[in-house]
């Protein structure tokens, strides 16, 4: 049973920083492109940052293009998700997610390609 967990999440004032984490366990994660997708109140999940099962190759989407690093530990199973110049709009429940497909990152940004998804954690930001 593939599991994963987010953490780092909160409440901080614009401008400030935060590092989300997503620790898996049941699976190893280094085969895996990885993604951080996030959902505000009344609105559809949309695409955050993917990194490739390697690392080697990293999206983001364009409204946190400068502002957002995605990375990964593999030897840890850990993904994370550095915040930083954090704005109003960036509040929302942030998700983790594993691709369907190992060693593959086509269609990084549809949630429908990725088959094991954290919890959420919430992040709120301030104006």
């Amino acid at each position: 049973q593939v599991q994963l967990v987010e953490s780092g999440g909160g409440l901080v004032q614009a401008g400030a920083s935060l590092r989300l984490s997503c620790a898996a366990s049941g699976r190893t994660l280094s085969s895996y492109a990885m993604g951080w997708f996030r959902q505000a109140p009344g609105k559809e999940r949309e695409f955050v940052a993917h990194i490739s099962w390697n690392g080697g190759i990293t999206y983001y989407a364009d409204s946190v293009k400068g502002r957002f690093t995605i990375s990964r530990d593999n030897a840890k199973n850990t993904v994370y998700l550095q915040m930083n110049s954090l704005k109003p709009e960036d509040t929302a429940a942030y998700y983790c997610a594993s691709a369907s497909i190992a060693r593959y990152s086509g269609g990084y940004y549809s949630s429908d390609n990725y088959a094991h998804w954290g919890q959420g954690t919430q992040v709120t930001v301030s104006s």
